[in-house]
């Protein structure tokens, strides 16, 4: 598939204020890269891996906390409000079937670590990065490649 900004031209300003919405201050930019490293993990898409893997690592998070990402649950290397973070993305893309897939008890959780407006942005980052995740899936870019020029024919 080529570039769907041949097709969808508004989607660059779309996604750039989407971008920056989520960069406004009230979640660290780490915690947003380990969010969305991890959804790209749930997801099994190589694309979102690599792309995510890469941005930490420009950032200077350390390679420990890239690597734990996926075992995160047991891992020392993380904050508890990170791990609220990692536990809200996983229980929104994975089903309970129990119950609610973000049950009361977790929100309240989150609520001791992030205030209305870093919910609702981690709430975006959540959403920015699930925006993306049929784009990698259906049109397959490829890992690394700049983007722009880096879908499969």
């Amino acid at each position: 598939m080529t570039d769907p900004a041949a097709f969808f031209p508004e989607l660059g300003g779309w996604a750039a204020d989407l971008t920056k919405a989520t960069l406004n201050g009230t979640i660290p930019a780490s915690t947003i890269g380990l969010v969305q490293l991890r959804v790209g993990q749930l997801v099994g898409n190589t694309y979102h891996t690599v792309r995510q893997t890469g941005m930490l690592r420009k950032a200077g998070e350390r390679e420990e906390r890239i690597t734990a990402v996926a075992s995160w649950r047991d891992a020392p290397y993380f904050s508890d409000a990170e791990r609220v973070a990692l536990e809200l993305a996983e229980a929104v893309l994975t089903a309970n079937p129990s119950g609610e897939r973000v049950p009361d008890e977790l929100y309240l959780r989150a609520t001791r670590h992030y205030d209305e407006k870093a919910l609702w942005t981690l709430t975006i980052v959540i959403a920015q990065i699930m925006f993306f995740v049929p784009v990698a899936l259906i049109a397959k870019p490829i890992p690394g490649a700049p983007l722009g020029r880096n879908y499969r024919s």
